[in-house]
């Protein structure tokens, strides 16, 4: 089993309260994090779902891949990959890239609840694109879909279904993983999918229009920690020259997977050597918030790293990729452990991770289920005595 550790990583910073809950204290902690008791105890036998959960906690299935959404005649996608959640009036909005090719079906889906959490409708929000992987919300509540093929695009779309999707070439054509909006400094960041892969970040000529803007790469010495500086990327199309090799100096990051900013901070995941990164946007700084080769108390229950979502009391929630398929729970405190693990499903991964606006319930996705094919994706709600 690979080992994982959290150093704490925290912002202090005038966008803390408008996230409350508790913040990280200090940046890069030296203290890594130990396996501890998560802080709702100890995971249950599987309920009927297959899912192990904290005393308190339930679980119900929203969506299978293939079958039509309970209550609609909307027939969920395949290979549910990515996931944030909109308010809509009382109810709300669980959106899911489709990581497969445009002729299977990629794009993007959407669930609309009400203010119970009844399903009331699912739609289709992109269609024709290829192997949407991660992607991020905006504060101007579109989602945004990341196709994860070299030199593929992002599409920003519309949860409602509204309005077209719009592709958004400014953003960099590269293989995109997942990006995440920081309305307190102005940018997009965007993650690589490569085993030599970049961190970005993109900079539009207007706040809330991705039309035009600068497209920038993270520069940093060879180290972990530490000032960075950032670096113009003379062109985002890629039309001769990758984007990742355009920048002398350009920090490698190995396998870049999924982003979340909060609190003036924003984490990342690589998963070629299992880390978690924080990049503070205040001090433009980054250090390793989770390493496996720093633990020494013990083994940490997390074994993969892959999407990561964070919660109202600044707890990180990170989805395994593969592994025992759980997703660990990373406390203020410097404590790991699992929050939630699914059984029978060793060759799937847990992906999606979100929670609704008002923070009581979390969705994630099993991307391809019992069957092991991207066929049998699950997409799931769990509810409970969330910690906000």
């Amino acid at each position: 089993m690979e080992r994982r550790t959290f150093l704490r990583t925290a912002v202090v910073g005038t966008s803390a309260a408008a996230f409350g809950g508790t913040l990280w204290r200090g940046v890069a902690s030296a203290a890594p994090a130990q396996p501890a008791p998560g802080p709702y105890g100890a995971l249950q036998a599987a309920n009927g779902n297959g899912i192990q959960l904290p005393s308190g906690f339930t679980s119900r299935i929203i969506a299978r891949s293939g079958q039509t959404v309970s209550g609609t005649s909307y027939r969920w996608h395949s290979a549910p990959d990515g996931g944030a959640t909109y308010a809509d009036g009382s109810g709300w909005i669980y959106v899911s890239n489709a990581e497969v090719s445009s002729g299977s079906g990629g794009g993007a889906s959407a669930v609309r609840f009400n203010s119970s959490g009844t399903v009331t409708s699912a739609y289709r929000i992109l269609s024709g694109t290829n192997n949407n992987c991660a992607g991020g919300s905006t504060p101007w509540n579109t989602w945004l879909s990341c196709e994860e093929v070299t030199r593929g695009y992002v599409y920003e779309t519309d949860p409602w279904g509204v309005n077209a999707s719009v592709q958004r070439p400014a953003l960099g054509r590269f293989k995109h993983e997942a990006a995440a909006s920081d309305p307190d400094h102005g940018y997009i960041y965007l993650t690589e999918d490569e085993t030599d892969g970049r961190f970005y970040r993109f900079r539009p000529t207007t706040w809330g229009n991705l039309s035009s803007g600068t497209l920038q790469v993270l520069v940093a010495g060879t180290g972990t920690s530490g000032p960075v500086t950032w670096a113009n990327v003379p062109d985002p199309a890629a039309s001769s020259t990758q984007t990742r090799h355009q920048v002398s100096g350009a920090k490698v990051f190995n396998g870049g997977e999924g982003c979340f900013y909060a609190a003036g901070t924003c984490w990342f995941t690589t998963k070629g050597d299992n880390r978690v990164w924080a990049y503070d946007a205040n001090t433009s700084s980054i250090s390793l918030a989770y390493d496996d080769s720093l633990v020494t108390g013990g083994s940490a229950p997390l074994t993969g790293v892959d999407n990561v979502t964070r919660a109202g009391s600044g707890d990180l929630y990170v989805a395994e990729d593969g592994g025992n398929m759980e997703i660990c729970l990373i406390t203020p405190n410097d404590t790991v452990a699992p929050f939630l693990r699914i059984t029978g499903q060793s060759g799937s991964e847990i992906t999606g991770p979100a929670f609704s606006p008002n923070g009581k319930r979390l969705y994630f996705s099993s991307q391809r289920g019992t069957s092991g094919s991207s066929s049998g994706g699950i997409t799931y709600e769990v509810t409970g005595p969330f910690r906000s």
